[in-house]
């Protein structure tokens, strides 16, 4: 009996007994299965004998696996659709959490099972500190990602409210009501501490096809005067086009906003800080005969943070330009802007003017359009999320982000993005030919975006140095002499590239 003891083969219990010294085999065999068991469920469950809990484990693991491979391979259109509905925001948030949990049970429960039954005090200390390091692996990204859609969520509802202006449902199954165009009024606010009020010294209305996402922008300057009202309250009181509000404005289309503001009676039943954006929606309806379905306001100190948070915009210049009121310069060339350069690259008149510059916003947003990609906004996602609540003010619906988003998938496949501003040679603002202005709107979203790509509506060789540095308007011809644009430029043709 004897020689048969001393030749028995060592059995899992000996093997696991070796865990009572430390740095034992036994503990290490235990880490490493629970480790498996951490990227795939089950291993540790099927190395003890406990196939059908282990089998279980592992057909759920790979099979919430394969649905996540499934749905970004083929359903990647679909699931940004869902990211903007902040229902399902909810639900993420709280399936995300509680996949965390359970992972972080499998991970103690393996561990539980192969563990050895005797270890030493430090072997104990040891295995436990294996543990909550690999809980502490699979919480951290769960904790990261559910709270990342709860914030997402948060600024979701803050910025897009339920319903219509008027509180009243939309219908998601027809979100255009059969529309050829959905019209988005994009609105640069000027506030600043040293100053009163919101001035709308960008204003540049979206009139985007619901078929192919194609978006032509039609740009108006801030110095439009003897802007007709409409019908109503505003046009009772300025019978002959706005005229400001007393010496200290002198009544530019840039000034309807806050008078809106500051006079409720101008826009009765609208409430406060809703005003402005309705009288502005319609005035502008009125300048260009289109009707504006929605507005978009981004206060333009707002928008350096936004900037900041994506870590800065590459754009190119071509000029120097005047930074800052310490005499700085921001030099031709390739350069990453920061939040506040980008502000005074778009907002410097210096050496040139209002139409100037108006290409250049326009030419700095199309970078930053382009430039946002995926892995910088989840990499900046907390301070992006926050920049953009504090910026972003709207009145387009929750329930029409989906189709919004679907619209700009359809632009992705081949959509196109064209430029028609009313700025002098066409339109002098201090005497402006409104049915001039409404005549060639019509003509501007009429026209397919091929024909604005023709040799009369694009830059030509003796205006490439107007292209180049960013002017989209007024360009100059080889006489020196303004070009009169009448149709809408393509912006890759106007901004530097």
């Amino acid at each position: 009996m004897a020689s048969r003891s001393a030749a028995r083969p060592a059995s899992d219990e000996d093997e696991d007994a070796e865990g009572t010294a430390p740095g034992g085999h036994g503990l290490l065999r235990a880490l490493g299965l629970t480790l498996a068991s951490t990227l795939l469920w089950g291993v540790a469950h099927l190395r003890v004998g406990r196939r059908w809990s282990g089998a279980l484990l592992m057909a759920l693991f790979l099979a919430l696996a394969a649905a996540g491979a499934v749905a970004g391979l083929f359903f990647r259109p679909d699931l940004l659709q869902l990211a903007v509905r902040p229902d399902w925001l909810t639900g993420l948030a709280a399936g995300i959490l509680a996949l965390g949990l359970l992972w972080i049970t499998v991970v103690i429960r393996s561990y539980q099972l192969v563990r050895p039954e005797t270890l030493s005090l430090a072997a104990r200390a040891a295995g436990a500190a294996g543990v909550i390091v690999l809980c502490f692996a699979v919480a951290l990204p769960a904790a990261w990602a559910g709270y990342s859609a709860y914030v997402y969520r948060d600024a979701l509802t803050s910025i897009f409210r339920t319903g219509d202006s008027r509180g009243r449902p939309v219908d998601v199954k027809d979100p255009w009501n059969g529309q050829r165009r959905v019209n988005v009024l994009l609105l640069g606010g000027d506030a600043a501490a040293n100053r009163q009020g919101v001035r709308t010294d960008s204003m540049t209305v979206a009139s985007i096809d619901t078929k192919t996402g194609d978006t032509v922008l039609l740009s108006l300057p801030r110095n439009l005067e003897r802007v007709p009202m409409p019908p109503g309250p505003a046009r009772d009181r300025f019978p002959y086009g706005f005229t400001g509000d007393g010496p200290s404005t002198p009544g530019l289309l840039n000034e309807v906003y806050q008078y809106a503001e500051d006079h409720p009676d101008v826009v009765p039943g609208a409430r406060k800080n809703e005003r402005g954006p309705e009288l502005l929606k319609a005035t502008i309806s009125g300048i260009l005969g289109l009707p504006i379905d929605y507005y978009v306001l981004v206060d333009m100190f707002g928008f350096a943070d936004i900037i900041d948070a994506i870590g800065g915009v590459k754009i190119r210049i071509d000029q120097p330009i005047p930074y800052g009121l310490e005499g700085g310069v921001l030099q031709p060339g390739y350069r990453t802007l920061s939040g506040k350069e980008a502000l005074w690259y778009g907002r410097s008149r210096t050496n040139s003017d209002d139409y100037t510059r108006m290409g250049r916003q326009k030419c700095l947003l199309r970078a930053i359009a382009r430039q946002a990609d995926p892995r910088t906004v989840l990499t900046k996602f907390d301070r992006l999320a926050a920049a953009t609540k504090r910026a972003i003010s709207t009145d387009i619906p929750q329930e029409l982000l989906p189709a919004f988003i679907e619209l700009a998938d359809r632009f992705k496949d081949g959509g196109q993005v064209t430029s028609l501003q009313f700025v002098p040679p066409l339109i002098y603002t201090g005497n402006p030919d409104y049915a001039l202005i409404r005549r060639l709107a019509a003509q501007a979203v009429a026209t397919p975006p091929e024909s604005s790509a023709s040799p009369s509506a694009s830059p030509s060789a003796s205006d490439s140095g107007a292209a180049d540095s960013g002017r989209s308007t007024p360009r100059a011809s080889s006489s020196g002499r303004p070009v009169r644009q009448t149709k809408p430029v393509s912006l890759d043709a106007t901004c530097p590239s």
